[in-house]
């Protein structure tokens, strides 16, 4: 990796205000669980009247017709060693249509003719549906010198690293359902607007609990392995119940969710099944002179696919996913130091450990570009994580020989959107990713 690059990339964003990239392979640009969240009436004030807070919620949900449209469009231009320069323009339209809704939208072309595109539309509502939220993504990208890792033949998990031509992308549908008790007793909408109030360990009482379907179609294509399986269908089954303080700037609570995948038959591929479990926490190791808020946060994921073993007789093969759809470690959320999805196989756990501060100085305002924007605050942030891919679904087999990265972190918030700069040191090489949201 070079770090005039890095800068280059990280120049980019800040400026664009909400845009990603990395210094890696551009195939890894966007991230499938990119889903934007603004919080649409925020508000750090403490209180412990849920009275009040409930009032607050109704008021924000009935003034959504008064909130204006905010658009903004930026050029964005990089280099990476696969793509040499690559330039384009990135938008994002906050309040589109409604309130709570966020539309956004990159488009790509480097000078290898490679390109990508983007458009995701989040959280819009169909009339009298109120504890519903709907949100859909569409990626396409063609990449002359993409890098993939792929599975060698004599083993599950030992991944090879190849250079290839290659076209992929996925588009997906998110039906969102929000439970009518605690945070969404008001609506889907009003469980946007968080607030740092006291944190209560009874879903009963705290946080957002929904229930979400998501069909999704995800295809990639290499053309000098063009044997291997390129396309995959299916519907993620997911139960959450997010009991954070804050969704930009966690400092209490945690989240829990629970996913399941059901992959369907696609040519002469089987179908397969899949599960996800991540546990998060974060507890505030108070202020001092330094730091107007520091947090430990900590990230436990844990996943296997059951169907793995599973001998199909029609298409005499296992019911396995292929590997751009199945567990996966490596990239810009899980086992940073490593590119992305660099470990595939039928079984993953990682843990993440996370210090983050917030220092009281914040000059980030007052400096060109920056000053564009509202920037509320920074953060930096110490991490360490360590993880593991397997074939076994066994505690025993997916603790031993565990990769492990650690590395720093540089956060700030733009116009309600979080953007991270990590710089995470794992394997034989330092990967430096600059994506939206927290990794947790």
């Amino acid at each position: 990796m070079q770090l005039y690059k890095a800068a280059l990339v990280t120049y980019c964003v800040i400026y664009s205000g909400w845009a990603f990239a990395q210094t890696q392979p551009i195939q890894s640009l966007m991230s499938e669980d990119t889903i934007v969240s603004v919080d649409i009436a925020g508000d750090d004030k403490q209180t412990t009247s849920t009275s009040v807070e409930l009032e607050k919620n109704k008021q924000a949900k009935n003034s959504a017709d008064s909130y204006d449209a905010e658009f903004v469009a930026v050029p964005i231009i990089f280099s990476t060693e696969t793509l040499s320069t690559t330039i384009g323009g990135a938008g994002v339209i906050k309040h589109a249509g409604q309130a709570q809704a966020v539309a956004l939208g990159i488009g790509l072309y480097s000078a290898n003719d490679s390109w990508l595109s983007y458009a995701g539309f989040y959280n819009y509502q169909i009339p009298k549906l109120d504890q519903w939220l709907f949100s859909a993504e569409l990626f396409r990208g063609h990449y002359e010198q993409g890098i993939y890792y792929l599975p060698q033949a004599n083993t599950e998990t030992e991944t090879e690293r190849i250079i290839s031509v290659g076209d992929e992308g996925f588009s997906k549908l998110h039906i969102k359902y929000v439970l009518p008790m605690a945070g969404g007793a008001n609506g889907a909408a009003a469980s946007l607007a968080r607030k740092k109030n006291a944190i209560s360990w009874n879903p009963l009482e705290s946080g957002v609990t929904s229930i979400s379907l998501t069909p999704f179609n995800k295809y990639r294509e290499l053309e000098t392995l063009d044997y291997l399986p390129d396309e995959a269908n299916g519907i993620e089954l997911a139960l959450d119940w997010d009991n954070r303080d804050s969704m930009n700037n966690s400092s209490e609570g945690g989240q829990t969710n629970l996913t399941l995948t059901l992959g369907s038959e696609v040519s002469d591929n089987p179908s397969w099944f899949m599960w996800e479990f991540e546990q998060s926490a974060f507890m505030s190791l108070g202020s001092n002179g330094w730091f107007e808020e520091q947090v430990l946060a900590a990230n436990v994921y844990i996943a296997d696919t059951p169907s793995w073993n599973s001998f199909d007789g029609d298409s005499q093969s296992y019911q396995r996913p292929p590997t751009f759809a199945g567990v996966s470690l490596g990239g810009f959320d899980r086992l940073r130091g490593y590119d992305s999805k660099q470990f595939t196989g039928r079984s993953a756990v990682n843990y993440a450990l996370e210090y983050r501060m917030t220092p009281r100085w914040q000059p980030l305002q007052n400096l060109p570009v920056f000053n564009l924007y509202d920037v509320p605050w920074w953060q930096w942030a110490l991490l360490i994580e360590a993880g593991n891919v397997t074939d076994e679904f066994s505690l025993d087999d997916l603790h031993k020989d565990m990769k492990t990265s650690y590395g720093v972190s540089v956060r700030f918030e733009v116009e309600d959107i979080v953007i991270r700069s990590d710089f995470v040191t794992g394997g034989d090489e330092s990967q430096f990713w600059v994506m939206v949201n927290q990794p947790f």
